[in-house]
């Protein structure tokens, strides 16, 4: 099976970390390969930042045409470029923050998301109403940590994220943690063995998925809204990424 990651921003060390996340849960066999736009924003932090981590997510995809990937992973917790993706590809596209909030529902009856900027929080509230987590979220909490804090992130900043977990598992009466941040992966297992919860990282999580679906043969259905980006022309730098009509 072969998977690919995209990290819609554009930090490498942030692009290998989480694939190396994603390849210690694979299963033997599963082949994980990490990439990332050619132009964007190094983090996504806001709403601008994130309109163009979705147009680079729309990018590496129309690369990515051909290539025989079986799934497709987006890795940043907006889910940017999501509906855009499966468009494109045949195979099942999940984001992390979908596979986090499927995930966590499995082993809590409520569960509390801990992300990175508060200004994000908003982002994540609307994905969850999207994808009708309303009664089993019970509170997304940031804590300011830069998101390119989390490259190489020291015991400090662990330290800061557990503390923001422990009060939101009090306040929020949840039963387990869901990381807000594909860059917090390398960080789930450490803070599950201190907090003593479920704690669920979303890129772990859609690599399980993603092999769940490819092994029960679903695809993305193309009857509708899914359907393949109708041929038009495109102009500007991104008139590569288009898909010419047929003269």
């Amino acid at each position: 099976m072969k998977l690919l990651l995209v990290n819609p921003n554009t930090s490498t060390a942030m692009t290998e970390g989480m694939a190396q996340s994603a390849r210690a849960v694979a299963a033997p066999g599963t082949q994980v390969i990490g990439r990332q736009p050619s132009f964007g924003p190094v983090s996504i932090e806001s709403h601008f930042d994130e309109v163009f981590g979705a147009a680079g997510v729309a990018e590496q995809l129309r690369l990515a045409q051909g290539e025989a990937f079986d799934a497709v992973l987006i890795a940043c917790f907006g889910d940017p470029g999501l509906d855009a993706a499966r468009e494109v590809l045949a195979g099942p596209v999940i984001g992390i923050a979908e596979a986090a909030f499927h995930a966590a529902s499995f082993v809590a009856t409520g569960f509390s998301v801990v992300t990175t900027m508060t200004r994000t929080c908003v982002i994540a509230e609307r994905l969850v109403q999207r994808y009708g987590f309303e009664r089993t979220c019970r509170g997304i909490h940031g804590t300011d940590i830069p998101v390119l804090a989390l490259e190489h992130c020291g015991e400090d900043v662990v330290a800061q994220i557990e503390a923001a977990a422990r009060q939101a598992l009090k306040a929020d009466r949840s039963g387990a943690i869901v990381l807000g941040c594909g860059g917090m992966a390398a960080l789930c297992r450490t803070l599950q063995q201190r907090l003593g919860v479920p704690v669920v990282d979303g890129v772990s999580a859609a690599v399980k998925l993603a092999e769940a679906l490819v092994g029960l043969g679903l695809h993305t259905d193309k009857s509708g809204d899914y359907a393949p980006p109708l041929p038009k022309r495109w102009v500007g730098w991104a008139a590569p990424l288009g898909q010419a009509p047929s003269p």
